[in-house]
């Protein structure tokens, strides 16, 4: 079968996945089978209705599978044209992933994990909630951040939980005996759960600690908790961004020349159209019609340029619209009266 007939099939093939992946109908019927396989799961946790419901609960999963298969097999297909760009989408792979696990001998035969990977599939959600999708994306890019926020936060706890060792380590060992619990009791009072107790405990041992626990407060409570919300913030714009961005299931990518900017098209408009304006010019010159098929307008006779002189005193002209080869000048008749 030649290859012009296959890559029509294929964007046959894909056009037609692609307006059902992205009909409203769609969308409809997968977001309610994620929502009746998350009940089927939350219904096997009663031993009673399991064991009533065995058999019909076990053709209920079936049933989900298969759905859940040829809604994946849609999505490829919209893809058919260009598999490249199915997996560049994140919830494409996920989705993938959830369905083909699935049908491993290893997950099957294993019932944990596979009620783990049909709970997964309650994720998927978000693909079709946008809001849900921007606030999961968010948390996925704000993950540096909050690893950078985590690091300055142990290190505060640490020299903080080391210097109320120091100081309450013999006078209240059950909160600062070691590092450990003086960590964990820190840990505490950063949601600033039992600070006046703390705080009055430590004024009996010393005047010192009010400094100590109002500085803790004023940083592990406020300083890095904005810090925090900054950063996800920060990372929710982003996110915003780049759901904008995405196009919908089944269109395809921007081409080279959609992305580029509005000007650089009609550029090249009037480029195309002074090439093809220059094309007849020289046809019509040349004695032949344009190439618009009509007979072509009486034109006036072609008018003489003049060229610089040459050094015998004949000068070259070259009528508009033609090419003349300077290698053969064309020498200008003299003037009357010379």
């Amino acid at each position: 079968m030649p290859e012009e007939q296959v890559n029509a099939r294929r964007r046959a093939l894909a056009r037609w996945c692609g307006a059902v992946v992205g009909a409203r109908w769609f969308a409809v019927a997968v977001f309610t089978l994620i929502l009746v396989n998350a009940a089927l799961l939350g219904v096997e946790t009663y031993s009673g209705l399991a064991a009533a419901w065995h058999h019909w609960l076990r053709l209920a999963e079936h049933v989900c599978l298969a759905a859940f298969t040829a809604e994946i097999l849609l999505r490829l297909g919209a893809h058919a044209d260009r598999p490249r760009d199915f997996l560049r989408d994140p919830w494409n792979v996920f989705d993938l992933a959830v369905v083909l696990c699935a049908f491993l001998p290893v997950v099957r035969e294993n019932t944990t994990v596979l009620r783990l990977l049909r709970l997964a599939r309650v994720l998927r959600t978000a693909r079709f909630l946008p809001q849900l999708r921007i606030v999961l994306l968010a948390v996925v890019r704000s993950l540096p951040g909050t690893l950078s926020f985590l690091l300055v936060g142990a290190l505060l706890l640490y020299m903080y939980a080391m210097v109320g060792w120091v100081f309450f380590g013999r006078h209240d060992p059950e909160h600062y005996g070691s590092i450990g619990r003086a960590a964990l009791t820190l840990f505490l009072l950063m949601t600033l759960d039992g600070i006046g107790d703390a705080v009055h405990a430590g004024l009996d041992i010393s005047r010192w600690s009010l400094l100590y626990y109002a500085s803790y407060v004023l940083l592990a409570s406020f300083v890095l908790v904005n810090v925090l919300i900054g950063v996800v913030i920060t990372s929710l714009d982003e996110a915003r961004e780049l759901d904008r961005r995405q196009p919908p299931d089944g269109a395809p990518p921007p081409g080279p020349r959609t992305a580029e900017h509005p000007l650089l098209l009609r550029v090249e408009t009037v480029r195309r159209a002074l090439d093809d304006l220059e094309h007849d010019l020289a046809r019509s010159a040349a004695g032949a019609p344009p190439t618009g098929g009509a007979s072509a307008p009486p034109t006036a006779a072609a008018v003489p340029v003049p060229r610089p002189a040459a050094p015998d005193g004949t000068r070259t002209v070259r009528p508009y619209g033609t090419t003349v080869s300077p290698a053969v000048p064309v020498r200008q008749p003299p003037a009357p009266g010379t």
